[in-house]
């Protein structure tokens, strides 16, 4: 439960600094998130995750706006029994999430994401967007 808790602050405390400032991501303060390339074509953006140990059953992802998407996960641990016999311990296990602030503003519809040997992958299409709006000439 404290792992839940601390992976939700985590994500807010993402959230703001993705939005304070656009077009960088910001690895997790304790090193427990995805480790994430964004890349930014003519018409998409495409944002590929690795989740080693996750379950595509187990990952989520959300648009929270059209310039932040936050990706969390849970890693199951494989043995029964807890911590006992181990000599050294560096695999994370439980709730990992990651906000990542995108270049360009984009649109849920059309999204696609695939899960592949730990891999996720998203491609999201550009929002077109049209700024300024036209006066009228009398």
């Amino acid at each position: 439960m404290m792992n839940e808790m601390r992976a939700e602050m985590e994500g807010r405390f993402q959230s703001l600094l993705a939005e304070s400032a656009p077009g960088r991501t910001f690895p997790m303060l304790r090193g427990e998130g995805p480790r994430v390339d964004v890349y930014a074509h003519d018409d998409e953006v495409i944002v590929v995750a690795d989740l080693p140990g996750a379950d595509k059953d187990n990952i989520s992802l959300r648009l929270i706006n059209p310039k932040l998407l936050e990706i969390s996960a849970v890693q199951k641990e494989e043995r029964e029994g807890g911590k006992e016999g181990y000599a050294m311990r560096e695999r994370y296990y439980g709730t990992m999430k990651r906000v990542i602030s995108l270049p360009a503003e984009v649109k849920e519809e059309g999204a696609s994401a695939t899960f592949k040997n730990g891999v996720l992958e998203v491609h999201f299409k550009k929002e077109e967007i049209e700024r300024g709006t036209l006066i009228p000439i009398e």
